[in-house]
């Protein structure tokens, strides 16, 4: 199977280099490169890469931000995330925001093409010489997800026990809009069904003033 890869980086010594590798990779397929975050949406999106190599540094829209969108607008797309490990406070963040995984700059071409390969399979490439620190930190303290107005208002009636049909008619939107609003969420927040949704509002007192 050809594993559908798009990079973006605005540092364009990286980025050439990275497009050069994945070339000698014989089962990946370079579909898409950006010079920056905003690009990165355009091509993800256009091109629905299975997987996206995305640096965090970057000077129109950040990684973070850039996980963010794609989650709603290519949520088919695994995005790894391409960084130093000075940036880890961000990579927890883009974790967060539904990175599946993240390499180091300084990995070795066969560590970057088993990662592509473990995300292209939904596994969570972990750079091993930051895995446990970066994990340790983000045990230890509850996700930072900044919901929306109505993204609460729609997970407040889920943690009230309502159905789609009752949550749609309390806020005046259809059933349909309801059920885009509950994909969205749950990617953003990791999880995969409403009472996931519902422990994890709980657990990280997401809906407190």
């Amino acid at each position: 199977m050809t594993i559908r890869v798009a990079l973006a980086d605005d540092h364009r010594v990286v980025r050439v280099g990275l497009e050069q590798l994945l070339g000698t990779f014989e089962d990946v397929q370079l579909v898409g490169s950006a010079d920056g975050g905003e690009a990165a949406v355009r091509v993800s999106v256009a091109e629905h890469p299975d997987v996206l190599l995305l640096d965090l540094s970057m000077p129109d829209l950040d990684g973070v931000e850039v996980t963010r969108r794609l989650a709603a607008q290519a949520p088919e797309t695994r995005i790894v995330v391409f960084t130093s490990f000075s940036d880890r406070e961000r990579i927890v963040q883009a974790l967060d925001a539904g990175a599946i995984g993240y390499l180091l700059k300084d990995a070795e071409p066969e560590e970057i093409h088993a990662a592509i390969r473990a995300a292209s399979r939904g596994e969570a490439p972990l750079a091993p010489k930051a895995a446990a620190a970066l994990l340790a930190e983000r045990s230890a303290r509850p996700p930072t997800v900044e919901l929306t107005a109505r993204e609460r208002d729609v997970l407040a009636l889920v943690v009230a026990g309502h159905p789609n049909k009752q949550i749609a008619r309390r806020l005046g939107i259809s059933e349909k809009t309801v059920k885009g609003h509950l994909t969205n969420l749950f990617q953003r927040i990791g999880v995969q069904d409403r009472t996931q949704a519902a422990l994890w509002a709980e657990r990280t007192g997401a809906l407190r003033d």
